[in-house]
């Protein structure tokens, strides 16, 4: 267990400081470690357990109004991409996912700009539908709302807090599914909780670190993931369609 809380702190101190990302470092991980099977559960349920420390600790800088705008719609497209899943070709998703991720790094300008694209936020209602649909279809995708959330001048706590607060509402409905689809047995639960300390731990370091940077740093920082995150896609995507 102590091998998952040390990743899991070091993932996530890091996804605070490029807003959003811990997850995706951690697919990989869990998968050779556990499996892939268990990997959703697991990572998803320990998720949770970290994220009500998160909130406590960037409560302040939640932005409501991108909260109850996004939040609705994503619900919904959680329970939609269950009937989409047999029916949307994923590879082809993911690499779409991906180039559009790659771009961000020529939208901002390494950083420079601070927003890219006209953004209000009634459209975080559609935005919600449908990143809720295709990060239940291809696994975690948390960088992807980045952009939108920056332009809407939503940055560094504020973009932490906004998100972290979607996503909790999101891993209640989640959670409850595992349980109901009995996808959690007592050895995940064991795994999830360790999981989950290590994330909260994470989350307090980032947030010390994240007061020390500036805001164009900051930016920069989740660019950079976002690029490689786009990359990562992009090339799992291929190698899946070829070997």
């Amino acid at each position: 267990m102590l091998w998952l809380l040390l990743t899991g702190a070091v993932a996530f101190s890091i996804s605070v400081l490029t807003a959003g990302g811990g997850a995706l470092m951690m697919v990989p991980i869990l998968n050779w470690l556990i499996g892939v099977p268990n990997t959703a559960p697991v990572l998803n349920t320990g998720n949770l357990f970290g994220r009500p420390i998160k909130l406590w600790l960037f409560w302040k800088h939640i932005q409501w109004k991108a909260v109850c705008w996004y939040a609705p719609f994503a619900l919904a497209g959680a329970i939609l991409s269950g009937y989409l899943f047999s029916k949307t070709n994923l590879q082809l998703l993911q690499v779409v996912i991906g180039m559009f991720l790659v771009s961000t790094v020529f939208q901002y300008r390494w950083g420079k700009k601070k927003a890219s694209f006209p953004m209000t936020y009634p459209m975080l209602a559609p935005l919600g539908l449908v990143v809720s649909i295709i990060g239940t279809l291809i696994g975690a995708v948390g960088p992807v709302l980045n952009p939108f959330f920056l332009n809407l001048n939503i940055s560094k706590e504020r973009l932490v807090a906004t998100k972290t607060a979607n996503s909790f509402l999101m891993g209640l409905a989640q959670i409850g599914s595992y349980t109901w689809f009995g996808l959690m047995g007592s050895y995940e639960w064991q795994l999830a909780i360790a999981l989950g300390v290590g994330i909260t731990i994470g989350n307090v370091v980032g947030k010390k670190i994240l007061a020390r940077i500036t805001d164009q740093r900051f930016r920069q920082w989740a660019i950079a993931f976002m690029v490689i995150s786009g990359s990562l896609m992009i090339i799992r995507s291929i190698q899946a369609f070829y070997f």
